[in-house]
């Protein structure tokens, strides 16, 4: 009776997480369907480039998110990165392309030293990385804003507009970024050693430790990658936008946490994919996207955001039951 129940949990945790693993794919499917009958303007194909070029820099951003919370971490600094590369970027090049190289060298740097504090602390004291990063995060701002006197350069040079809003033929070089920084994570993550001791490490950090993984070395690895990835995703944010704004990308790290959760991400850590991330990023750009369309007031942006947040905690708090 005993090994009945048990096998018939599994089977259900099983078929809970598969829900969940192809459930995203199912429901981009359907928002799809029903665009064309809320916004037939969705399909011109300006709007559909329009969509693919925002959605990558949260793409970038949600697959920073991705690899820390598969090692079983968040980082609430991700945004906080992303402004002080770009002021860094502005203040450094001064909207000159001759300046390009030096001020990207510093970028990445800041991004990496980020990352760097927030898995030494997280690693070396034991603090929980929802504490650590909020702190981190809080921080980096206050240093961003005290060194400018909280009115940086706005200055972008103009490789990177191109980079963030301009076209090669005509596919977005920002959609060409996110697709080989998608590629190198996904084989990252499933073709390499690191990513196979990532997943032991977020889904059971002890018994990873026993087998020989350096369970704190990964964790801070992760977390330099995390704030690299911030940093090129608020590059081309900024590219974008043409313009260096002292709050690029305010919201995104809350973003990135939806679409992680909704794409298959777990808070405990040790599950998640690349492909179902960016599924839930493009979920929720879409339909950010149809708000806009529909000339719907700003409010209902933030109410999409909250839905999905919602629908994805509760899949995840779902298969916590079930487990």
């Amino acid at each position: 009776m005993v090994e009945i129940g048990k096998s018939t949990k599994r089977r259900i945790t099983e078929s809970a997480h598969l829900l969940s693993s192809s459930g995203i794919f199912l429901a981009l499917t359907l928002v799809l369907i029903a665009a064309a009958f809320l916004s037939p303007a969705f399909y011109q194909p300006t709007n559909l480039l329009n969509v693919l070029r925002q959605a990558s820099a949260l793409g970038i951003l949600s697959i920073a998110q991705t690899l820390v919370m598969i090692g079983g971490g968040i980082d609430l600094s991700l945004a906080a990165t992303m402004q002080l590369a770009v002021v860094a970027m502005a203040e450094l090049s001064g909207g000159y392309d001759e300046l390009v190289p030096l001020s990207m060298l510093v970028c990445l740097l800041i991004g990496a030293f980020v990352g760097l504090v927030n898995g030494v602390i997280i690693t070396r004291f034991k603090i929980p990385a929802f504490l650590v990063t909020l702190g981190t995060s809080v921080t980096f701002t206050g240093l961003r804003l005290a060194l400018t006197n909280g009115s940086p350069s706005t200055s972008v040079p103009p490789v990177f507009r191109f980079i963030g809003g301009g076209n090669f033929g005509s596919i977005p070089v920002a959609v060409l970024i996110l697709a080989v920084v998608a590629v190198l994570a996904h084989l990252l993550l499933t073709r390499t050693t690191f990513g196979r001791r990532l997943y032991a490490r977020g889904a059971n950090p002890e018994a990873a430790r026993l087998s020989g993984v350096r369970v704190d070395a990964i964790l801070i690895i992760t977390y330099i990658i995390a704030g690299v990835l911030a940093v090129i995703a608020g590059l081309l944010l900024a590219g974008y936008a043409a313009h260096a704004d002292q709050w690029t990308g305010k919201g995104l790290t809350l973003d990135s946490v939806a679409a992680v959760v909704v794409g298959g991400g777990d808070f405990i850590g040790g599950v998640g994919t690349i492909p179902g991330t960016l599924a839930g990023v493009m979920l929720v750009t879409i339909l950010l996207n149809l708000v806009l369309l529909l000339n719907l007031n700003v409010q209902y942006q933030l109410i999409v955001k909250g839905t999905v947040v919602i629908l994805g905690v509760a899949m995840y708090s779902l298969l916590r039951r079930n487990e």
